[in-house]
């Protein structure tokens, strides 16, 4: 029987996945069309959709608080928190939207959730598939090492743009205030992206096993 909950899970999961398949295929057909001048602008082109996806995906922590998607919550917080606060920063400096590290990054993050998504659907379906769970909870944790790597170097190219600055007026003090606190939290957030990342690929071997054991003693049972 449906329930209001599996519906909703459902719509969430097809929601993000015709989402990140939109920017995949749109930032492709942009580069096969315009090639290496397609870089420069990939943000703009997919920005929004990019930031509503990532906005949404603070849902899942819920959904995992609330037994909706079975998961381990740590290595999800520490994804949802990357990526919507790398997406703030990239907003706020217009300078780096055009640097090709930020097209690497959108295309690793789509990689990601397009690894994740698909299997959702398949387990909502109740129809899974031994490859996609592989793929899901194998080829996924490369594909984030790369990608918390990939944030990483844009937060130390983002560095140059957000140097300080003396005020010339009194009126400018708050706004100067922050721009000279921006540099040192994003030096103090280079080692905790490094340890949060790291703990997290731990929790996702844990899960990767956990889910793999799984299935083979669910065909065994057959």
């Amino acid at each position: 029987m449906l329930s209001f909950r599996l519906i909703y899970i459902f719509s969430y999961n097809l929601f993000q996945f015709c989402g990140h398949t939109w920017i995949l295929a749109n930032t492709i057909a942009r580069f096969f069309t315009f090639g290496k001048d397609a870089l420069a602008d990939t943000f703009y082109s997919v920005g929004f959709v990019m930031s509503l996806c990532q906005l949404l995906s603070i849902l899942e922590l819920f959904h995992i608080a609330d037994g909706i998607e079975k998961a381990r919550l740590f290595p999800r917080f520490v994804q949802v928190v990357e990526k919507n606060l790398l997406l703030i920063m990239v907003i706020m400096l217009e300078e780096i939207q055009s640097k090709p590290v930020i097209c690497v990054q959108l295309f690793l993050w789509n990689i990601l959730d397009l690894l994740r998504y698909p299997h959702e659907l398949l387990c909502l379906m109740e129809k899974p598939s031994i490859t996609m769970l592989w793929t899901r909870y194998t080829l996924w944790i490369p594909v984030y090492i790369l990608s918390a790597a990939t944030e990483g170097v844009t937060i130390y190219q983002a560095l140059p743009y957000v140097e300080p600055k003396t005020p010339k007026s009194p009126s400018l003090n708050s706004t100067v205030t922050t721009h000279l606190h921006l540099p040192f939290i994003l030096m103090v957030y280079l080692p905790v992206l490094i340890l949060g990342a790291s703990v997290a690929v731990w929790q996702l071997l844990k899960e990767r096993k956990h889910h793999l054991d799984k299935w083979n003693k669910k065909m065994k049972k057959k």
